[in-house]
């Protein structure tokens, strides 16, 4: 089969589909990866056995830069005649839809991972729910990357019961046990702990996302501001993005990141896992996941995960078995959570190998892989039957 896969921008390519693409291009397909070019063009142009072809795709709403993607995206997809094209991201969803169905692709799919309408209201909240269920509309199979988030779409209108799928027990992914692998990261992440100047026995709580308002950033310097004085010596990492234009942080809170010695903002970084690696804890205090493969990227190293109780994250944690989740946006409650984990190592070496042994159970990547060939296979082989 020629498969196109579609994202915004090239991180996404890298980071959450990467092992999809080497599964498909290792099972014979003839794979194209269609991105915006930025800073990480160079590494999605290097995939080994796959075309990759630069559209510029913004993330926000732009009428004319969005008529223009659409074009190109149909030209592409009326020359190559791709069997399959599968978009992930909203905006390249969107766009992926229209013109792969103006291109009559026979095989157009779309995986959510969740919602950017679910903490916005008025016009803008009709707007983007309207492109999700243009989305569903246009495309010929579609799958939420978990359970609650496909009952949340069903729930909100979007679709009805038939409209979304989600593939085994979830997540986009799954987990790379070889990347994620607790013998291969230990010493990789003791020598980040030593550059980083953390002292062995010091209390470390990792945050690996987006650091801007959506993801909870700040209930999360609230939290570690209340538990200051009654934690000693807690360090908390931050790896990830800051963003400046979309959904930015107060200019209180990043003063309190850049004024703490031990607050680590590292930024963007290839390999999360040398920083999870060390961490007592992973925290995940967002508004809004589809899944958050962070989590069980973390259980595989046996960190349990200090959560919120929302979409996607129910799936993703087992509360009280797997880690803790608290109500979103309470900064008490997420600092309360914190302590406790922290003040208990046993229980909290307990959560990390319940949370290692579920994620190889539910959500090793080769499974999650296999799942989604086995989708390609069979909406291909039903095309061509009613073709």
């Amino acid at each position: 089969m020629k498969i196109c896969r579609v994202t915004t921008v090239p991180f996404f390519l890298l980071h959450h589909l990467r092992g999809q693409i080497e599964a498909s291009v290792a099972a014979g397909h003839e794979v194209w990866a269609v991105c915006s070019a930025d800073d990480g063009t160079g590494d999605a142009a290097k995939f080994p056995g796959i075309r990759f072809h630069p559209i510029e795709i913004a993330r926000r709403i732009a009428p004319l830069a969005d008529l223009r993607s659409l074009w190109q995206l149909y030209r592409l997809f009326r020359a190559q005649r791709f069997d399959i094209v599968h978009s992930a991201t909203p905006k390249a969803g969107l766009l992926t839809a229209i013109a792969g169905w103006l291109a009559r692709v026979p095989v157009r799919m779309h995986s959510f991972t969740g919602q950017a309408w679910a903490e916005l209201s008025g016009p803008v909240r009709w707007i983007t729910q309207l492109a999700d269920r243009v989305i569903v509309e246009l495309n010929t199979r579609c799958y939420a990357d978990s359970p609650s988030q496909r009952r949340f779409m069903i729930e909100s209108g979007v679709t009805g019961e038939d409209g979304v799928a989600v593939l085994g027990d979830g997540s986009l992914g799954g987990v790379d046990f070889t990347q994620f692998d607790p013998q291969r990261v230990r010493p990789l992440a003791r020598a980040r702990r030593a550059e980083l100047g953390i002292a062995d026995g010091d209390p470390v709580v990792v945050f690996i996302g987006r650091v801007n308002r959506d993801k909870g950033i700040v209930e999360l310097i609230s939290a570690y501001r209340m538990l200051l004085g009654r934690i000693a010596c807690l360090h908390l990492v931050l790896v990830g993005y800051f963003e400046p234009h979309l959904d930015p942080l107060p200019e209180d809170v990043l003063a309190t990141i850049r004024g703490t010695p031990a607050i680590h903002a590292i930024g963007y970084h290839p390999q999360p896992e040398t920083f999870v690696g060390f961490a007592d804890l992973l925290c995940l205090p967002s508004y809004r996941e589809g899944f958050g493969n962070v989590v069980i990227e973390a259980a595989a190293l046996e960190v349990p995960t200090v959560g919120t109780r929302i979409v996607g994250l129910v799936d993703a944690v087992v509360d009280g078995d797997t880690g803790i989740l608290v109500a979103p946006k309470d900064a008490a409650a997420l600092a309360a959570a914190l302590e406790r984990i922290l003040a208990d190592g046993d229980a909290r070496a307990a959560m990390g190998k319940r949370a290692r042994e579920r994620a190889l159970r539910l959500f090793d990547s080769a499974r999650v892989n296999r799942l989604l060939l086995d989708e390609y296979a069979r909406e291909f082989g039903r095309s061509a039957r009613a073709g």
